[in-house]
């Protein structure tokens, strides 16, 4: 396991990222209420959007941050998932940055009856194969369940990204940015997904994926 991995960033202005791109999402409908969550890595530690409170409303100096053993060292009480960014941290060394969100369309995908828990949504475009790659379907635990960040950590160094059953998706990143990309990515490919119900479809197929994999240096 590594995880302390230089970010190169400044601290004030990952704050700022934070509540500039969780106003975007809310902004866009993307996220609502006060569901979802933003984590950035951090060379001490990371940040960690706050316990109940909109992603479209953040104050940079409150967001919560918490060391390697996820202790909370400042800011609010963090987000009561604050273990599943752990584990996928522990598990991604390369994670720069992950977002939770309970996006309309993935969400949707999450409780539709005899997916593939392996590779839940079909390879339907390149970007969904560049951005997200396979998609597993973790299994329905309560929100808070510490047993998810253990279903999490079984799958993490393998996916960037994965969708929890009844809930939602969680994906990393480089960066935030990159997460965000991602993550909107998959959402369209969701609604993609939905609208081609009991549609034909031909989605990549093996050949293609390799031909991305070996174009863009993927690691999916």
């Amino acid at each position: 396991m590594s995880i302390m991995i230089s970010t190169g960033r400044d601290e004030a202005a990952l704050r700022e990222e934070i509540v500039r791109f969780g106003r975007s999402l809310f902004d866009r409908g993307l996220t609502a209420g006060s569901s979802g969550n933003i984590s950035v890595r951090l060379d001490d530690g990371w940040l960690l959007t706050p316990t109940n409170v909109c992603l479209g409303s953040l104050d940079p100096a409150r967001l919560a941050k918490l060391d390697w053993n996820g202790r909370h060292v400042n800011g609010d009480a963090p987000s009561k998932e604050a273990f599943l960014h752990r584990a996928m941290y522990e598990e991604r060394a390369g994670a720069g940055a992950i977002v939770h969100l309970h996006s309309t369309h993935s969400a949707a995908v999450s409780c539709m009856c005899g997916l593939n828990h392996d590779d839940c949504i079909p390879p339907l475009t390149a970007y969904f194969v560049m951005k997200v790659g396979r998609l597993p379907l973790i299994p329905y635990h309560r929100p808070g369940d510490p047993a998810l960040g253990e279903a999490i950590r079984g799958l993490a160094g393998k996916h960037c990204a994965v969708l929890l059953a009844n809930h939602g998706p969680v994906v990393s990143g480089t960066s935030l940015e990159a997460a965000v990309y991602a993550t909107e990515e998959l959402e369209e490919t969701a609604k993609l997904f939905l609208m081609l119900r009991n549609t034909p479809t031909s989605p990549l197929n093996a050949e293609q994926i390799e031909e991305l994999k070996s174009v863009f240096k993927l690691e999916i």
